[in-house]
């Protein structure tokens, strides 16, 4: 390929190198972004909900992301995301200052991510080596799975596309290829999922959440007093399981044995331990809805942790009012 066309293939600005054929071995390839494609609207907006994203959830830790290109790649930011977002903890250094170091880091958090997104290495499209290389596409692919896994609710901009140009080095030179890159779907109206109860409630009567909440801790309240337990909190008080599984034991008839769960959980890990355990008892009775992930309930998040209680709430107040209607009375 001529020096010119390359300039022009991948519209660069005069000074600025085009990839020479020695930085790629033989067979190599690279991706380039063209500026038409760093500047594309939606594209900017993906990297700025991304980085706004990152930053709140990472707020409690004082991390600031100020760029997706040049802050992720040595897996400190993702360490430290991940085991917010999955609350756990992950067997990595805490700070690597050697790029084998960092790599190592990177691996053990990649590693951790494919199994939490069930996904097998090949199917990922990110990589140790891609995300290490500042690959700007692998590392937005990342972090939408991740927002989509943990933050579902969070406004990613639908249907960002942006023309990428491959550069492979082969025997007769340099062989450019052009293609579009898809790094969020499509938005049609079937492919929303439904809104529940709380999403409707908290959208369009926020002033009445209050009242619901109030509602819903008096009737758990009702439930725990004969275990001398009682709940000022609902935000905060189910963030580690233990009045949930305790709320469905004494509602649905189980025992618990205490080997079965942490009392006194002092790790996110035994908090989601507890959560998940308690998530999956109401699913196998029918009385979630709605998919409740259990990071929501340990990262205190109100709506989720309404969902949960609010399929017992009904379930058991309805029975008190079945029981206490006399039979044979007219509906």
């Amino acid at each position: 390929m001529e020096l010119e066309s390359l300039y022009d293939l991948l519209q660069l600005p005069k000074g600025v190198e085009p990839p020479a054929e020695e930085m790629l071995s033989q067979g190599g390839k690279k991706r380039y972004l063209p500026p038409t494609s760093r500047k594309d609207p939606k594209f900017e907006e993906l990297q700025k909900v991304l980085m706004e994203w990152i930053n709140t959830t990472l707020l409690p830790e004082h991390i600031v992301v100020r760029s997706l290109e040049e802050d992720m790649f040595d897996g400190l930011i993702l360490h430290h995301l991940f085991q917010r977002l999955a609350a756990l903890k992950l067997e990595a250094e805490d700070i690597a200052l050697t790029a084998a170091s960092q790599k190592h880091k990177l691996t053990v958090v990649l590693e951790a991510v494919n199994r939490s997104l069930q996904l097998e290495e090949r199917q990922a499209k990110w990589s140790v080596e891609t995300i290490f290389n500042k690959d700007l596409l692998s590392t937005l692919h990342l972090l939408v799975a991740l927002a989509k896994r943990f933050q579902p609710s969070l406004s990613l901009p639908t249907n960002v596309q942006v023309e990428v140009i491959t550069i492979e080095s082969t025997k007769s030179g340099l062989k450019s290829e052009k293609s579009v890159e898809q790094l969020t779907e499509y938005s049609t109206d079937k492919d929303q999922p439904p809104k529940d109860v709380f999403d409707e409630l908290f959208k369009l009567a926020p002033e009445k959440v209050n009242a619901v909440k109030e509602a819903i801790v008096n009737f758990v309240n009702q439930k725990l007093d004969r275990l001398g337990l009682s709940v000022q909190n609902l935000d905060t008080q189910f963030a580690d399981g233990v009045i949930l599984l305790l709320l469905i034991g004494q509602l649905e008839g189980f025992f618990l044995h205490l080997k079965e769960f942490y009392l006194t959980p002092n790790s996110p890990a035994e908090m989601l331990h507890n959560v998940t355990l308690a998530l999956e008892l109401l699913k196998d009775e029918g009385l979630l809805s709605c998919p409740v992930s259990p990071e929501d309930i340990v990262n205190k998040d109100a709506k989720s942790t309404l969902r949960v209680l609010y399929g017992l709430f009904c379930k058991h107040t309805q029975k008190a009012h079945r029981d206490s209607t006399p039979r044979g009375a007219p509906n």
